[in-house]
């Protein structure tokens, strides 16, 4: 069933407007206002973590819990395709890059870094240092939106992966949020398996001496971030140059093509391993 979760919840999000439909996170971040006035909470970083996972992982397993027994367990799959929908990454990065791909393509480097500051949040002195960001941006988004989450949810099922979405949530909050900090630590150690495993899947689609020696030199270090680890290891699969050159911004286009066909491929790689991990299981 998980793989027929997976497959379903890819197309819905990938060909329908349900995603955005269910990324409704109102709810939460009313709790999360209730948290940072909680007073039994204050001065305990990781108690406001632990209360604030639980209670929103909870009702979602008794939920499922009851659904199981119903209409022989087939509920469970629209419930699950539902909480992964929600677990994917949050915005429309690739249609946010397509709009600004249009410009590069028009030559308009003023227009791109404008755009790129106010939708994407990236902020550069020069063209090679902004298509840089880009890069990193569109590797990043991919990982956190999609692998990530799918990889929780293959491991743990669909508490794995609403418990990697809220661990990311309540670190993206400010600091000084109960809980912010340690959620950004749990994250860290999160994303140390997944992100490996994406660079590998990276290293087999694209150049692999290149992309696996970075993998072996960066293999058991826990200080890399998992952003800096898998934007120097995109590029190096799908070998682009650590540090862009000035250049026309068609070449930047095709950079970020190169990314994504990579990226395409990884997908494909992980998509086999799953499908294979149901046959033999």
């Amino acid at each position: 069933m998980s793989f027929l979760v997976m497959l379903l919840a890819l197309l819905l999000e990938r060909f329908t407007a349900l995603h955005g439909r269910i990324q409704q996170d109102a709810l939460l971040q009313r709790f999360l206002e209730w948290l940072i006035q909680a007073r039994v909470l204050k001065g305990h970083a990781w108690l406001a973590l632990l209360a604030a996972l639980l209670a929103l992982l909870l009702p979602v397993a008794l939920l499922l819990q009851i659904l199981a027994p119903l209409a022989y367990g087939v509920l469970l799959v629209p419930a699950h395709v539902l909480i992964l929908l929600w677990s994917f990454g949050r915005g429309t990065p690739l249609a946010d890059l397509a709009a600004l791909r249009a410009r590069w393509l028009r030559e308009d480097d003023q227009a791109a870094s404008l755009h790129a500051e106010q939708t994407l949040g990236l902020r550069a002195d020069s063209a090679p240092a902004l298509l840089q960001q880009v890069q990193g941006y569109l590797l990043w988004q991919s990982y956190q939106g999609w692998f990530a989450v799918i990889f929780y949810y293959a491991l743990l099922g669909p508490l794995g992966a609403l418990g990697y979405r809220l661990v990311a949530v309540l670190g993206e909050q400010p600091a000084g949020t109960p809980g912010q900090e340690p959620a950004v630590r749990l994250r860290h150690l999160l994303d140390a398996l997944p992100v490996r495993l994406l660079l590998l899947a990276l290293a087999l689609a694209g150049n692999f001496v290149t992309a696996g020696a970075l993998l072996r030199r960066h293999l058991l270090d826990g200080k890399i971030s998992a952003p800096q680890l898998l934007a120097e290891g995109g590029r190096a699969a799908a070998e682009l140059p650590a540090q862009p050159l000035p250049g026309d911004g068609r070449a930047a286009v095709h950079s970020l093509e190169d990314l994504q066909h990579v990226l395409m491929r990884a997908g494909w790689i992980w998509a086999s391993v799953l499908a294979a991990g149901v046959l033999l299981g």
